[in-house]
């Protein structure tokens, strides 16, 4: 008999945006951070829009609306 593994995709339960990076705690207990600098859209968006954010797909993906900027969680995770 062979099993499968279940595979769970990572999801995100919070988002900081500071002056050089994005940081975004996993559901988890991991927390992820990353420059700023690898997103250009988000980088050079008012630091107030880049504050107004929401999860998306049940916090697969985080979405700025007034940036126009989704980034999904398994994408942050695979970049290096």
């Amino acid at each position: 008999m062979s099993t499968s593994a279940i595979r769970i995709e990572p999801r995100a339960v919070d988002v900081r945006v500071t002056e050089d990076a994005l940081v975004v705690r996993l559901a988890d207990g991991r927390e992820l951070s990353v420059p700023l600098a690898w997103f250009p859209k988000l980088q050079s968006a008012p630091a107030a829009a880049r504050q107004e954010w929401r999860l998306i797909g049940g916090g697969v993906g985080i979405h700025w609306p007034q940036v126009d900027e989704d980034l999904s969680v398994a994408g942050l995770l695979a970049s290096r």
